[in-house]
């Protein structure tokens, strides 16, 4: 499996993280000014915060994605562990995005879309340059397997 860029960390840091830590620096302050008991509030967050800090990191060593013959292999998770077959012929079109945090690290999302829905997948944080290739290579070979049909 190729793996995907390290720099999905950071930008899953700087999407996941500020929502733990501004709340925690709240309830410190409220504890500190206005009651203890915010303490406690403090401490789950300060738990989650740990938890998220060691997760992320151990999810993104765990994405990965490979070209095969006839289909794209996509691997996720680190506690609820999927892989995901999309066979070329079931892909309608392939989308690649990039928000400001990914533009800046240098990374693009790809989306596959397919005939369903509910099957549609997408692997984030591919090199930009990668992502462009793979697009292009995946929307050839989508419409080599459809003009078959």
């Amino acid at each position: 499996m190729h793996p995907v860029s390290p720099q999905l960390t950071t930008a899953r840091y700087l999407g996941r993280l500020p929502w733990l830590i501004v709340p925690l620096l709240v309830c410190a302050v409220l504890a500190w000014w206005w009651s203890p008991w915010f303490w406690i509030g403090a401490g789950i967050l300060l738990a989650l915060l740990a938890w998220q800090i060691w997760l992320i990191p151990a999810q993104v060593k765990l994405l990965g994605w490979q070209e095969t013959e006839d289909e794209l292999l996509i691997t996720k998770g680190r506690l609820w562990h999927t892989f995901t077959v999309v066979p070329y012929g079931r892909i309608q079109f392939v989308d690649v995005t990039a928000g400001p945090v990914e533009r800046a690290l240098g990374m693009k999302t790809l989306k596959l879309h397919t005939a369903s829905a509910s099957s549609d997948s997408t692997v984030e944080g591919l090199p930009a340059d990668t992502a462009d290739a793979l697009r292009e290579r995946l929307a050839d070979k989508a419409r080599e397997r459809m003009s078959g049909l």
